[in-house]
């Protein structure tokens, strides 16, 4: 079964509605973006989630180039299960995050790209695990998460990323999918890309602000697919 990311979300009816409804993780963003929400935001977010939901519905904080003294505190403060990275960080840098990684990729033939495929193919050569039980060598990649290229940008955007290349890493790799998803268009892309996941944000919005119905849309759209 697919699963479900609904990032970008600000407030606890929201968080709320998406974990009702089936999602599996909920994406917080705390780099700057009109989707930001700050720590103490994200703890009652959390809270509510972990109380109310039903299941275990896991947490995603999103960082962009943020530093990881910085991520590891909001991660422990507002009990994250996963830490994305979304800007140019590399494995170098992250590998002191306390938190198992969800790391954007672009296919742009980047630098960035490469060194986080290298990195990805040589942990899942491992069986999986992190190269080493110190987590403070190296990063551990939970899954990689295939974004639209929008020089100048880092995601949330609403255009749509490549899906014929999306779907080549996919035959190699568990990834998870984003940028430009809807609940109209998303059955055919997991059909045709066959990521492990799907995220969306702007997707399930309208005048910039989520829809509970949209989410409820979107996570029904998916579980439709086969």
């Amino acid at each position: 079964m697919t699963a479900v990311k609904i990032c970008g979300i600000r407030t606890v009816e929201h968080a709320l509605a998406a974990a009702t409804v089936g999602a599996d993780m909920i994406g917080l963003v705390f780099a700057p973006s009109r989707r930001q929400v700050t720590p103490e935001q994200a703890t009652t977010l959390a809270a509510a989630v972990r109380q109310q939901a039903t299941g275990r519905v896991k947490l995603v904080g999103l960082f962009v180039n943020a530093s990881v003294d910085v991520i590891n505190q909001i991660a422990d403060q507002c009990d994250l299960d996963y830490v994305q990275l979304s800007g140019d960080e590399l494995p170098t840098d992250a590998a002191p995050i306390t938190r198992p990684l969800i790391v954007a990729v672009r296919l742009n033939n980047s630098i960035h790209d490469a060194a986080w495929l290298a990195h990805y193919q040589q942990q899942l050569a491992r069986g999986g695990l992190p190269y080493s039980t110190a987590s403070t060598l190296h990063p551990t990649i939970f899954r990689l998460l295939v974004d639209a290229h929008v020089p100048g940008t880092y995601g949330g955007t609403g255009t749509r990323a490549d899906w014929l290349a999306a779907a080549e890493l996919a035959r190699d790799y568990p990834i998870m999918l984003a940028g430009g998803l809807t609940p109209a268009n998303v059955a055919e892309a997991i059909a045709q890309v066959q990521p492990w996941g799907v995220d969306v944000s702007s997707g399930v919005e309208t005048d910039n602000q989520k829809q509970a119905p949209l989410i409820a849309a979107f996570v029904q759209s998916v579980r439709a697919v086969l």
